[in-house]
């Protein structure tokens, strides 16, 4: 049964709606003044309020404000009974968060009608409510399960670190490195175009597809024909018009040679010292559309020797799409600047430069995940 909440100062209206509205199969509660009326609210969760526009104290308006600015009461629908009937009047209520009117006298069929629309909209609104904390849920748990995949931080014979910070509604970030023999090291990051499970599945599919050398064949220490088989494999139309982008590459750690292809990726970012406070910036990235997106696509590798005390930076475009405060897009290049920027670019550690893109982030939650992947050649 629906509670609806009657604030009203005059005794009179207050037992004419209760009769009315009882009559309705309603629950009601009268109060006399707004302090009440808000107490009441925030105790009972009403689905409804009428309330009046004027009265001793705390006006309608001013209660309206109170409860509309409480997320526990975000469903409830808030109707002002009032004499005023002017434009400016009912644009004032509107302001305050007012969602009807009734206008004194009171006519039992207009009640009945705003009051059954009223309920119809909150009951509307709680079910949209109830579906959005579900969504959000199982995204929460997408979003564990993706962590529980990706691997654990190395610290021999280098070091591998790595964040990542899904978005509210879940991207496609994933990430991997696993050795292909004891002197190879496989390494790469993807991101599916979208969000939600539907961009997540496919880089659970990749992840698992690629650790468990599945690809019979495959030549797995060829980044290029690596993502030649992925691409022959993940075509969008076969996988619910998905692509994704990636960058793979494979380390020698023996010869420190460093060979790899990126699929409409953003570069991996290699820091190498020239001084103990200054680095030599090298964009590590080879042409090739994303993966899915067409077929018969060719890539190419690049390679790279690695010297000592560099350091190697994988990531998805949401480390550097960031929203500033001031509305404008913060950009690769600003990312780059800060990474040459740091104290130390040679001795890092990853949270310092995640919380300086929280610093930029001019919102709670990253509007894309968040995934960058640090190797330091010590």
């Amino acid at each position: 049964m629906f509670q609806i909440l009657v604030i009203d100062d005059d005794p009179a209206v207050r037992i004419l709606l209760k009769r009315m509205l009882e009559r309705q199969g309603y629950e009601v509660v009268t109060v006399s003044n707004g302090e009440e009326g808000i107490k009441q609210a925030c105790t009972g969760h009403p689905a409804l309020i009428i309330c009046d526009w004027i009265m001793p104290g705390m006006s309608g308006l001013e209660v309206c404000q109170r409860i509309k600015a409480d997320p526990k009461l975000s469903t409830t629908f808030f109707i002002l009974l009032t004499s005023l009937d002017s434009v400016a009047d009912r644009v004032k209520g509107l302001d305050a968060g007012a969602d009807d009117f009734i206008t004194k006298p009171i006519e039992h069929n207009e009640l009945q009608a705003r009051v059954r629309a009223g309920l119809r909209l909150h009951q509307l609104s709680r079910d949209l409510q109830n579906q959005k904390l579900i969504l959000e849920a199982e995204l929460a748990e997408a979003a564990e399960y993706v962590r529980s995949l990706l691997p654990p931080p190395m610290t021999k014979p280098f070091s591998i670190d790595f964040c990542f910070i899904p978005s509210r509604q879940l991207g496609g970030d994933c990430l991997d490195y696993y050795w292909l023999d004891p002197d190879y090291l496989a390494i790469y990051l993807l991101d599916t175009a979208g969000h939600g499970l539907r961009a997540t599945l496919p880089s659970i599919s990749v992840l698992n597809l690629l650790r468990s050398r599945a690809l019979k064949g495959l030549n797995y220490y060829q980044p290029s024909e690596v993502l030649k088989a992925l691409n022959d494999t993940f075509q969008m139309n076969y996988q619910n018009d998905k692509y994704f982008t990636i960058w793979y590459g494979v380390y020698n750690r023996v010869q420190r040679q460093l060979i790899y292809s990126s699929a409409g990726h953003p570069p991996a970012i290699l820091l190498s010292p020239q001084s103990t406070n200054s680095a030599e910036v090298k964009l590590l990235r080879t042409p090739g559309m994303p993966v899915g997106m067409f077929p018969q696509v060719k890539y190419i590798d690049g390679f790279c020797t690695i010297e000592e005390n560099s350091t190697l930076y994988i990531f998805s475009d949401g480390v550097y799409e960031i929203t500033k405060s001031d509305g404008t897009l913060w950009g690769l290049d600003a990312f780059i600047k800060m990474l040459v920027g740091l104290q130390n670019p040679h001795n890092c550690q990853l949270n310092q430069i995640v919380n300086q893109l929280m610093a930029v982030n001019a919102q709670e939650v990253f509007d894309d995940d968040l995934s960058i992947l640090q190797m330091n050649f010590d």
